[in-house]
């Protein structure tokens, strides 16, 4: 707001008429005359939508003003956008003075205020314009602004508070004063862009020499103050910001792989959040349409269907639920500016009809173990099952190993983990009891007084799997490539493997000193894929083993993997080590591993002499086809 404008802010609201009045007892020496009132409309575009003198709104009141008579102005709300219909009171218009141009202006603000302050030429707005003709002087009766209670028809309007202007002189005067009239940004920073209409109301009372009463003249005409919008309001849609995830919750912001039960129901099973922002990454409204293929439903404010097109509000949740089929849905989602991306979930049957057990921990250690068995589970349709399994020991003697025999109180069973978007299988632990091997299978129902009542569909049972215990002590460490010969520069694989007194790997584990200080070095220019140096990689004493192995990793049950780059030279590669202290002094030992690299040279020597070995076979052959060729040349002619 400019500071050098000389003004006067006085908060008027919507349909708000107030005034000063002060009718002065002198004389008049001459009635007022050519009273007129001009307005020019005003517009509100800087940031924020703040009010300024440069561009607001005025009306200009001109004309002879008599001595002793009174002009008052005031504003009244006529219309503005329909955002702000039925809404609290966001936005206030002010009166600035743009000039100074004599008379005095006086100028009346309501506005909220201590029981010390004193308005003077002040008024209560519950009285008629009027009323306030003594001028007289009151304090406000606390904190907050002054309320009208109704009265006649220039009181103003309950609830509401507002301001007026008092034109007045002691004598007869040309009068030419400008206002400004803009929107406060007391209450709010942002603006709802539109129109706002004012009607700005001028009223000249005039008392006649010796006259009892007092001549009203009203003067009224309407002003606008536009609000021009902002970048971030713009209701226009920057299609490149539009997104839409799937999640089993709302609000998703990024897509997850879900599977729910197929058993029709009301409540959704994941929700597909729409976002639609304009380009400063505001939320605005766009129509949606959503479409489901396969199994669901697509809900959204209480419609459901296959197709919905819907008022999208900037950030639209629309649901999916299960309509009793299972299967894969696909989900399809369109807005007015945009297509986006198709949306997949499965929807599963109420119980499995294949359980496909395999075991994921070769060697499990005595107590628990949280991935020995998975599970892999689909349905009737052989769309993968997503329920809950129960994993339990094939008998007695198997318990005695690990595990226990099948629970006969649901609470008991040993559940396993539902698949996830990671680790499509489900995942059953095992509690190991004692070395040796144990039989296991896995059911759909946690006991068998569940599977004979088969409320959900007859009892379906994994192929039986065996789990192997070891929780013998390791007695020595052994180190290998994956491989005995490398291209020059390939990827290899060394594995650590802590073993028993048989020789036998055992399950997972740390062992803080299986290496002695330096661990395993080499002479060769080894590249270790997670460091700069080998150095840095291959000289840790600590090794902790993986539980499962990973084609994808390398990692090997049992074991631990470094992963190295060969040399680009050929020859042979030695790693060795000694064992450490967590090791039993006889396996405190040198152990080396050793692999090769082919030369590249010799190799390439060698391709060079079977080519060569390869034209020469050739010649001869071609050599035997052009004699026989002459052959028969010679046959021919005789």
């Amino acid at each position: 707001m400019s500071t050098t404008t000389n003004f006067k802010r006085i908060a008027l609201v919507a349909v708000a008429a107030l005034g000063l009045g002060v009718l002065s007892s002198v004389p008049a020496t001459a009635a007022s005359s050519g009273i007129t009132l001009t307005v020019a409309d005003g517009t509100s575009n800087i940031v924020g939508g703040k009010s300024d003198s440069t561009n607001a709104a005025t009306f200009t009141i001109t004309g002879l003003l008599g001595a002793g008579d009174s002009l008052i102005a005031y504003v009244t709300e006529k219309a503005k956008p329909a955002a702000e219909s039925g809404t609290a009171t966001t936005v206030v218009p002010v009166f600035y003075n743009l000039d100074s141009s004599s008379p005095a202006v006086s100028t009346l603000t309501i506005e909220s205020g201590n029981a010390s302050d004193n308005i003077t030429f002040g008024y209560r707005v519950q009285d008629s314009l009027a009323a306030f003709a003594s001028g007289s002087t009151f304090a406000l009766s606390g904190k907050g602004a002054l309320r009208a209670s109704g009265g006649t028809s220039d009181t103003v309007n309950a609830s509401l508070t507002g301001a007026g202007i008092r034109l007045s002189s002691t004598a007869d005067a040309n009068i030419s004063s400008k206002f400004g009239l803009q929107l406060d940004t007391g209450l709010s920073t942002v603006r709802t862009p539109g129109t706002y209409t004012y009607t700005v109301t001028v009223k000249l009372y005039e008392k006649a020499f010796g006259a009892a009463t007092v001549n009203v003249t009203t003067y009224t005409k309407d002003v606008n103050i536009v609000i021009a919008a902002l970048n971030y309001q713009t209701v226009t849609i920057a299609p490149g910001s539009t997104t839409a995830f799937i999640g089993t919750a709302t609000a998703a912001t990024s897509d997850a792989s879900i599977s729910a039960l197929a058993t029709a129901s009301s409540t959704a099973a994941a929700y597909v959040r729409v976002n639609t922002y304009n380009s400063t990454g505001q939320s605005k409204p766009e129509s949606i349409t959503a479409t489901i293929s396969g199994a669901g439903l697509l809900s959204f404010g209480g419609v459901s269907g296959t197709s919905l097109t819907v008022a999208g509000t900037g950030s639209s949740d629309i649901s999916v639920l299960p309509d009793g089929r299972a299967g894969v849905s696909t989900i399809t989602i369109a807005t007015t500016t945009r297509n986006l991306p198709a949306k997949t979930m499965t929807f599963y049957a109420a119980a499995p009809a294949t359980l496909v057990a395999s075991v994921s921990a070769p060697i499990a250690n005595v107590g628990t173990n949280s991935d020995v068995v998975r599970v892999t589970a689909t349905d009737s349709a052989g769309t993968n099952w997503a329920g809950t399994l129960y994993i339990y020991a094939s008998a007695a003697a198997d318990a005695t190993v690990a595990g226990a025999v099948r629970a006969t109180a649901a609470a008991s069973a040993v559940s396993c983990t539902a698949p996830t978007a990671t680790q499509p299988a489900h995942v059953c632990p095992v509690t190991g009891n004692a070395v040796g091997t144990a039989k296991f299978k896995v059911s759909n129902y946690a006991t068998a007084a569940l599977a004979t009542a088969a409320a959900s569909g007859a009892e379906v049972t994994s192929n039986e799997v065996t789990v192997t215990v070891n929780a013998n002590a390791i007695a020595t460490v052994k180190v290998e490539f994956d491989k005995a010969t490398y291209a020059p520069g390939e990827r290899a694989r060394i594995y650590v493997t802590p073993l028993d007194s048989a020789g036998k790997a055992v399950g997972a584990n740390t062992y803080a000193n299986l290496f002695a200080t330096g661990g395993i070095s080499t002479a060769s220019a080894l590249t270790f894929a997670g460091s700069t140096t080998t150095a840095d990689s291959l000289t840790a004493v600590s090794i902790t083993t993986k539980a499962n192995s990973s084609s994808t990793s390398g990692a090997r049950a049992g074991s631990m993997e470094y992963t190295v780059y060969m040399p680009t030279s050929g020859g042979t590669v030695t790693l060795s080590a000694t064992g450490g202290t967590s090791l039993p002094v006889a396996g405190r030992v040198a152990v080396t591993a050793s692999a090769t690299v082919t030369d590249s040279g010799a190799a390439a020597l060698a391709a060079v002499n079977a080519l060569s070995t390869t034209v020469a076979s050739l010649r001869t052959l071609i050599t035997t086809l052009t004699n026989l060729v002459l052959k028969i040349q010679k046959k021919v002619k005789a």
